[in-house]
């Protein structure tokens, strides 16, 4: 009889063990999903570079340059994260002082038409570049 409840704590031990271990194996596993959860989703990218794509274009009147400077300027200035920074080359792309978030000045003329293009992604996809050139010299 000694033996036989000597052999009951023994199993219990082992599935109590068995027990703790498997929690401990959930509870890594839900952290490291929640760890390697940070990058973007698709539809977080397709968000993202919808607001400079739609200033994209061969003939984009400078008004249009100006917003979307605006808009880059908004972005830099919101976000604390360097791989969600844009930044812009070629006309227009004269830059503050401030290292931490750059804020370009707008100055692209109404009456001009400029060349906008992507020229530089991110790996995870995001727009990091812009590159502005002038289509006309006025």
């Amino acid at each position: 009889m000694e033996n036989a409840s000597k052999a009951l704590i023994i199993a219990g031990a082992i599935l109590l063990a068995i027990l703790i271990i498997s929690l401990g194996i959930m509870i890594y596993n839900q952290a490291a999903g929640v760890v390697n959860n940070n990058s973007m989703t698709e539809a977080e990218v397709n968000s993202f570079n919808q607001k400079f794509e739609q200033y994209i274009g061969e003939n984009v009147r400078g008004a249009s340059v100006n917003a979307l400077i605006s808009a880059v300027n908004t972005n830099n200035m919101s976000t604390d994260d360097e791989s969600e920074r844009v930044t812009l080359e070629g006309v227009s792309a004269n830059a503050n002082d401030n290292t931490e978030a750059p804020t370009y000045l707008k100055e692209a003329k109404n009456g001009q038409t400029y060349k906008v293009e992507i020229s530089g992604y991110t790996t995870g996809g995001l727009i990091q570049k812009i590159k502005i050139t002038s289509n006309t010299t006025n």
